[in-house]
């Protein structure tokens, strides 16, 4: 895997070399949102995007950027779902294998999804711990090339793309708000608002149960030993160190939600715009009704991360 950091010109070289394969989704509005917010929300719906998330960004932009004698020997990751999935559909637009470790009890939804990609599935104990010794154990079996979630600077100028787009078709923003779990997305965003709209404030959504970004930011130091306990399932990976070193150069400010609040704003989304997002894409919508001092009058670009939710058990249906 590269150990470069990332920059601004990485995330133009994304666009154009996933331009073939990812979407260009829409940017939604709502004046009933609006108003509830006190400021003026568009919506980037990445939840349209190809596999139903952003990943599909990361992990295309990682496939196509293998040379040819990399791309015969397949890639491997590990993935609770929405990376294992867009990396599998990556990897078929390529013709070439994926193996993703799942670990066990992973959203039913999610899982199924990897699977129709066509990836090798292999289980696994569910912590990071275990999840990392697996795809070293298929990288040494295979040759095949690790596509980590989140720490792989290829996936990480890939996630910039969403945001580079929000800003070129409805920008200026005087705020963008993304999800953070294990801080691909907000990485990329970061990288991206440098170069497209460096006047522009990031703020990072977490769950209260997964705050570790918040504390490792307000630290100067990454704190991530914690076990997260949180619906937010796509936010519960901990934070990468080079997602780390990009966030606090860029002075990217958490707010913190707690589930109740996170499942209020995916409820308010699926009613008011009439569209399925999972929680881990609501929080954004949640962090900014959470705080409406620290956005009334602005204009906020929310990237809805993705909207892979398991219908037999809906948040606000579960006991």
């Amino acid at each position: 895997m590269p150990t470069h950091f990332p920059d601004f010109n990485h995330v133009l070289a994304a666009a154009a070399r996933i331009a073939a394969h990812a979407l260009v989704t829409p940017v939604l509005q709502s004046r009933v949102l609006d108003e509830l917010a006190g400021a003026q929300l568009s919506f980037k719906a990445e939840h349209l995007q190809r596999v139903g998330a952003f990943k599909f960004r990361g992990a295309c932009n990682a496939v196509w950027a293998l040379d040819a004698q990399q791309a015969t020997r397949g890639v491997v990751t590990h993935s609770s779902g929405n990376h294992g999935a867009a990396l599998a559909l990556a990897a078929r637009t390529r013709g070439i294998a994926c193996h993703v470790v799942v670990p066990h009890g992973a959203v039913a939804a999610k899982v199924a999804s990897i699977q129709r990609q066509g990836a090798v599935l292999h289980g696994c104990e569910a912590n990071i711990a275990a999840r990392e010794q697996a795809c070293a154990a298929l990288e040494r079996e295979t040759g095949a090339v690790m596509v980590h979630p989140y720490t792989d600077p290829r996936v990480i100028a890939g996630q910039g793309t969403a945001v580079l787009e929000l800003c070129n078709s409805h920008g200026p923003f005087d705020t963008v708000v993304v999800p953070v779990g294990g801080g691909g997305l907000a990485a990329g965003t970061a990288i991206a608002l440098a170069g497209a709209a460096p006047g522009c404030r990031l703020v990072l959504a977490e769950p209260v149960g997964a705050a570790d970004t918040a504390r490792s930011l307000a630290a100067g130091q990454r704190l991530v030993e914690f076990v997260p306990d949180t619906v937010c399932d796509g936010l519960r990976g901990t934070l990468g160190e080079v997602n780390f070193a990009i966030l606090r150069a860029a002075g990217a400010e958490v707010v913190t939600v707690d589930d109740a609040a996170t499942v209020a704003a995916m409820r308010l989304l699926w009613q008011v715009t009439k569209q399925v997002v999972e929680p881990s894409a609501a929080i954004a919508l949640a962090a900014v009704l959470a705080r409406p001092d620290g956005f009334r009058g602005q204009r906020v670009g929310i990237v809805l991360s993705g909207g892979n939710v398991d219908i037999d058990a809906l948040p606000w249906a579960v006991g």
